[in-house]
């Protein structure tokens, strides 16, 4: 999403979706289902070549959008990522539940990294949470 004007009254002027995977390579939508799913000894040597693909795909899809931006004479001045969980991947116990925060934390890292190549500043935030503040647990309101 491309937002103009100000904090206070900014405006939507753009909404797509890029490439962060290879249409081609269907296992690079959901990489580490396939890691999960390799034959023994391959998983390794398949993660780190869906990783790279995926670094590839999103570094240049947002280097595309960044181009077609600067060529309507627009400057952009910081990329934002929302994200769904920062959970460590690690203390998730259901190996289906880690891929998938595995996968989060590739696409998410992946952006990073290519906003970073395009020198952009990039800034991220996990989606707020539906658990209440401890201290306010017991109260009826939150």
């Amino acid at each position: 999403m491309l937002l103009e004007g100000s904090w206070r009254a900014p405006r939507v002027v753009d909404r797509r979706v890029i490439d962060l995977s290879d249409p081609r390579v269907p296992t690079s939508r959901q990489p580490y289902h396939a890691v999960r799913d390799a034959r023994p000894g391959q998983a390794a040597r398949l993660e780190r070549y869906l990783r790279r693909l995926v670094e590839r795909v999103t570094r240049r899809s947002l280097g595309a959008l960044l181009k077609e931006y600067r060529g309507q004479g627009r400057r952009v001045r910081r990329v934002a990522l929302v994200v769904g969980s920062l959970i460590d991947p690690a203390r998730i116990g259901n190996d289906h539940i880690r891929a998938h925060a595995l996968e989060g934390q590739l696409f998410r890292t992946a952006l990073e990294h290519a906003a970073r190549a395009a020198r952009v500043p990039c800034a991220g935030r996990g989606a707020p949470t539906t658990r209440r503040p401890r201290s306010r647990r017991g109260s009826r309101f939150a």
